[in-house]
């Protein structure tokens, strides 16, 4: 059964789409082989060289609950990241963008 990723929009993944390295983020539970074989599903045309994941921990952010209760934090959910290295290929993530 093969995950469900999405790529992810930034200014720092576009950069990093230069060098033909693109950015998805994927559950946490993903492995590399994981990863590997959804992109293959999604893209077809590509050929992978490396995958490198990476957790991004979730921040602790102050929560205001009314003018009388006390402040207190809520920790955002932490998130997966996956950086795809592609030899062959080109994904389309930003094709949208560099056409207008």
């Amino acid at each position: 059964m093969s995950i469900l990723i999405s790529p992810r929009i930034s200014e720092k993944s576009y950069g990093l789409s230069q060098q033909n390295i693109y950015v998805f983020d994927v559950p946490m539970s993903a492995n590399k082989a994981q990863v590997i074989e959804a992109v293959k599903e999604n893209y077809p045309d590509v050929k992978i060289s490396d995958v490198r994941l990476m957790i991004a921990k979730g921040k602790v952010k102050a929560v205001n609950r009314g003018k009388h209760a006390r402040p207190t934090t809520a920790k955002r959910s932490d998130k997966k990241k996956a950086y795809v290295s592609v030899s062959e290929g080109k994904i389309a993530v930003f094709a949208e963008s560099e056409e207008a």
